[in-house]
């Protein structure tokens, strides 16, 4: 039965969740995934719940061994991919008797004001009859690799068009330190964060992982940007969930860092 909106009750949520959480030895991290699928099962009790998922070029490289640094290589596993990791999907969402829809959008529909709305009807049609929505750029046709800049570009605007209250970036960063954690020892999580300096986003991408396109400065600008359009973003650890179940589910703020303009708790 899916959640009814009113204005004390049901949110909207994004969560968006990252090749390197996904990916484990060049293979679909299957138990990270269960466990994400699990968490979604239970935020979709109360929420209205969006997927945006990467993967599907690792997905796609666990069937063909392709080099990914070839822009049309990788366009090729996306395709391959894509269906992959919906079927993965599929699967573990069955368990809960939850049916999924793929939604793949380029960078030109989110800049056409009717392409936008098109976007949006489909995606609140799914959600008015319980449908999770997982949606993803199409890379096997975008012109250069992932025209919107990342997926946490990417899920920052489907927050927007949607209309939605929140986004959950479930990541291998598990939240926003004061100082970099890999090189100090003494970096110390930032819990709430309402403005993000202008040089913190001018700073290049470090991606962790060699599917991944983003790093922190990705998420940062994801944040800041749905700052300004004032929502909130979670940013979290993919590989153990307890912070956003926490936070989402407990409504206790343990670990992680939200982005708010509301203020401290």
């Amino acid at each position: 039965m899916r959640p009814k909106r009113s204005a004390l009750g049901v949110r909207r949520i994004v969560v968006k969740v990252g090749s390197a959480v996904l990916t484990q030895n060049d293979s679909v991290a299957q138990e990270r995934m269960k466990a994400l699928v699990e968490f979604l099962y239970e935020l979709k009790k109360e929420n209205e719940v969006i997927l945006v998922s990467s993967g599907s070029v690792s997905a796609g490289y666990t069937r063909l061994n392709l080099d990914r640094n070839i822009l049309s290589n990788k366009q090729a596993l996306a395709a391959i991919g894509q269906p992959v990791l919906m079927h993965y999907y599929k699967n573990k969402f069955a368990k809960y008797n939850v049916i999924i829809a793929q939604v793949l959008v380029t960078a030109a529909n989110l800049n056409r004001a009717d392409d936008i709305q098109r976007v949006k009807n489909t995606i609140d049609t799914l959600l008015e009859n319980g449908v999770i929505p997982i949606i993803n750029e199409n890379d096997a046709t975008s012109t250069d690799e992932l025209e919107l800049g990342d997926n946490d570009q990417l899920s920052a605007y489907i927050a927007k068009y949607t209309d939605s209250d929140m986004l959950i970036i479930l990541s291998d960063i598990d939240a926003y330190y004061d100082k970099d954690p890999r090189e100090n020892a003494d970096a110390s999580v930032l819990k709430i964060v309402n403005d993000i300096p202008a040089g913190e986003l001018e700073k290049i991408a470090t991606p962790n992982n060699v599917f991944a396109t983003g790093g922190i400065v990705t998420k940062l600008k994801a944040a800041d940007y749905l700052l300004k359009s004032n929502k909130d973003m979670f940013l979290a650890s993919g590989f153990d969930l307890s912070d956003v179940k926490s936070y989402m589910l407990d409504r206790e703020h343990i670990g992680g860092t939200l982005f708010t303009c509301k203020g401290a708790e």
